[in-house]
Order: structure tokens, then C-alpha cells, then sequence
């Protein structure tokens, strides 16, 4: 079993810092060389720039939750999401398919517990 795993390109998981601005403010994001990979190909497919698809995806961010907290790992999690969206057949392996282009709702149906955000309850007073 661990072969799977210990066979990998020990570049894959080394480190590697980028400058990147959002909205004009100049930040730092370290990742390792695997992660960043994985952003370039969920970026490509929409015709995005990693710089770009990580602006789009700070401000969906900021906008669903009204924070950030730990954007470098959100990043992490992101492209593991999409590689096991991928693995399971909820994202088409097509790379030419954007993900713009998909029915969010449709990917996200039956989804784990742990992979999706639960509903807010709101309590009636």
C-alpha cells in the first residue's frame, strides 16, 4: 500500500511560495508543488490564470462565509475537492468541460456529510 504513496516525486510535495495581489494587495501563499498543479488545471479549464481563479475564489470566499481564516489551506482542501470530485465522476475528466459550466448543485447532490457545509438552521423566535 504505501508504495502508492512513497513513489511520489518528492518535488510534488515541496514547497513553493508565490506572490499573488487581490485587489491590489500584495500577499504571500505557500503551497507545495502538487496543490499548485492542481490550481492550474481547475483554472485552465475555466480560462483563468491561477492568480485569477485564486482572486475569484478569496472573493466567493469572503462572500459565503464573511471571512477568510486560513486561505492557504482552503487552497488545499479546494484542489484535493476537485481531484475527488474528479475521481468520483461528479466533474467530467474532460479538461475542455469549464467548471463554470456545471451545475453546482448537481455536483454537490449526495455528497458525504463531511465534504459539504451543512445548512444554516435558522431558529424562529
Amino acid at each position: 500500500m504505501c508504495e502508492v504513496f512513497v513513489s511520489a516525486n518528492p518535488e510534488s510535495y515541496e514547497s513553493r511560495t508565490r506572490s499573488v495581489r487581490l485587489h491590489g494587495v500584495i500577499t504571500s501563499i505557500r503551497l507545495e508543488n502538487l496543490h499548485w498543479e492542481v490550481l492550474e488545471e481547475i483554472a485552465a479549464r475555466d480560462g483563468l490564470s491561477v492568480v485569477q481563479l485564486i482572486e475569484r475564489l478569496h472573493d466567493e470566499l469572503v462572500q459565503a462565509r464573511g471571512a477568510v481564516g486560513n486561505f492557504a489551506s482552503f487552497l488545499r482542501v479546494s484542489a484535493l475537492r476537485y481531484m475527488a470530485l474528479l475521481a468520483h465522476q461528479r466533474i467530467p475528466n474532460d479538461l475542455a468541460v469549464p467548471i463554470r459550466s456545471l451545475d453546482a448543485q448537481a455536483v454537490l447532490r449526495d455528497l458525504p456529510g463531511s465534504w459539504a457545509r451543512q445548512p444554516m438552521r435558522v431558529e424562529k423566535s
